[in-house]
């Protein structure tokens, strides 16, 4: 990976983008800050390389919106969604709509990195290690298991996944922990990455 691989910050904030500007850059990458999703897309560029990392909530277009936006022009420019208004329906849905990841804030910067540096690598070709790998950890959950990873990654509390499935809430809490422990997630934004390339792949 060249250490000028250009990256892409859209974000309304001016201190964000400050703040990236400076990591990237000190982390030996070119560093391009936009304030919004409508003048990224006055600047970029077909054949543009390196990585976007955007905000999901901004003026005029949101971070979603962006993704599908670049598709509709055959830009194929890995994007990093963060936002500090985190849910796991909107986590779904950039996921679902080609985000490479969804970070909340605020984030620690060697999670930034280590996502950006996963980005840029090439893609794994499907049916790669890495889709078997996640096919696998989703298989090794019980079929109830399944069911609470299912509602849980649909947006669901514990109590609501509880009457859906008839139990009670401390049983849910119980299987939320054994998923957590058998497919590796650190928290719901990690599962619900899981459960989309399992169910891509």
């Amino acid at each position: 990976m060249p250490e000028t691989t250009p990256i892409y910050v859209i974000d309304d904030s001016a201190d964000v983008r400050e703040s990236l500007d400076i990591l990237l850059e000190a982390s030996g990458h070119r560093c391009r800050t936009f304030a919004s999703a409508l003048e990224f897309l006055k600047a970029v560029q077909p054949g543009w390389q390196g990585c976007i990392v955007a905000d999901v909530r901004m003026p005029g277009m949101t971070g979603i919106e962006l993704i599908k936006d670049l598709r509709l022009r055959s830009i194929r420019l890995p994007v990093i969604i963060i936002t500090a208004h985190a849910d796991v329906p909107m986590a779904v849905a950039a996921l679902k709509a080609g985000a490479v990841d969804f970070i909340e804030k605020p984030f620690r910067d060697d999670v930034l990195m280590a996502s950006i540096n996963a980005a840029l690598k090439p893609p794994v070709i499907d049916g790669g290690i890495e889709a078997e790998k996640y096919r696998f950890n989703l298989d090794i959950l019980s079929p109830r298991e399944q069911e609470v990873m299912l509602l849980l990654v649909a947006g669901h509390q514990n109590k609501v996944v509880a009457d859906r499935l008839g139990i009670s809430t401390r049983t849910v809490e119980v299987h939320r922990a054994h998923i957590m422990e058998k497919t590796g997630a650190k928290n719901i934004a990690e599962l619900v990455r899981l459960a989309c390339v399992g169910d891509a792949s």
